[in-house]
């Protein structure tokens, strides 16, 4: 920076190339903002009051927003030059704090299961036992342990196909993620039908349904985004727009899904197993 005679600002360039790279302006930032809070505030009014609408436009407005920015991505993945090594390097520590991000979202809600499960005097209703009394629990050794077994197995195939990228056996590939993809899609067919016969609502019977749901619930809404991401990576992987050496797009899915196995074993565990109490009549 230097000032001429008439005290105006003039910029100067130092010629260098900096190895940055500044996105172009986008909108949707603030619009998966938007639809984040409309998530959490008709999580309320569904809780409250049994209305979804809130619920329901703010998850079409993030998995939209998810859809146009990822479209961006990609486009810009594909620009040469765009994405420098400092900017893949970038990519990768913004993943990694993401996913951070998520597993202390997934700490509040064992936080609040734990609190009631060690001081069931708090839930109130006169309750001193947890699960409440008037609550019967799912078997963990059915529908949960199957959920458990597919996702489990979806990290192992999930994990073959990235071998399979590196080795550059493209076949492999495409097999091992349209695999995970179909375990991915199975694991949310069967907590669907596993909610379908919940003898608990979300919106009443105390805490436990609250808390119950929103751990599981947001866990596969977890799921279905991971799988959407699987399927951007397969229809990638067929175009070809994978190699061995510049391939993040797939590897941050890959961590993102294995986040998702973490999270399902610990709330397998906390939750079903650990936490259950009358089983409900088959």
């Amino acid at each position: 920076m230097s000032s001429d005679v008439h005290g105006s600002t003039v910029s100067i360039s130092s010629g260098l190339k900096q190895p940055y790279h500044l996105p172009n302006p986008s909108p949707w930032p603030i619009i998966g903002a938007i639809g984040g809070f409309g998530i959490v505030f008709g999580i309320v009014l569904a809780a409250h009051y049994g209305n979804y609408i809130v619920l329901i436009l703010g998850a079409l407005t993030v998995l939209t927003t998810m859809f146009f920015w990822w479209r961006d991505v990609v486009r810009e993945s594909r620009t040469p030059g765009a994405h420098s090594p400092i900017v893949r390097l970038s990519l990768r520590y913004g993943m990694t704090l993401f996913i951070a991000s998520e597993v202390m979202f997934f700490v509040g809600f064992f936080w609040a299961y734990f609190n009631f499960l060690i001081f069931p005097h708090t839930q109130g209703d006169g309750q001193t036992v947890w699960p409440p009394s008037n609550i019967h629990t799912f078997a963990p050794f059915h529908l949960p342990f199957l959920n458990t077994m597919i996702l489990l197995l979806s990290g192992t195939t999930v994990t073959w196909a990235h071998h399979a990228l590196l080795e550059k056996n493209r076949r492999d590939l495409l097999l091992g993620l349209g695999l995970t993809i179909l375990l991915g899609m199975s694991f949310t067919v069967c907590q669907a039908i596993e909610y379908s016969h919940a003898p608990f609502k979300f919106n009443g019977g105390g805490v436990y349904p609250s808390t119950f749901f929103l751990a599981t619930g947001f866990h596969g809404f977890h799921v279905i985004v991971g799988t959407i991401f699987l399927i951007v990576c397969w229809f990638r992987a067929k175009a070809g727009q994978f190699t061995p050496e510049r391939h993040f797009g797939f590897e941050a899915a890959a961590w993102y899904w294995h986040f998702v196995d973490v999270v399902w074993l610990f709330l397998f565990t906390c939750i079903y197993w650990y936490g259950a109490g009358q089983i409900a009549p088959e």
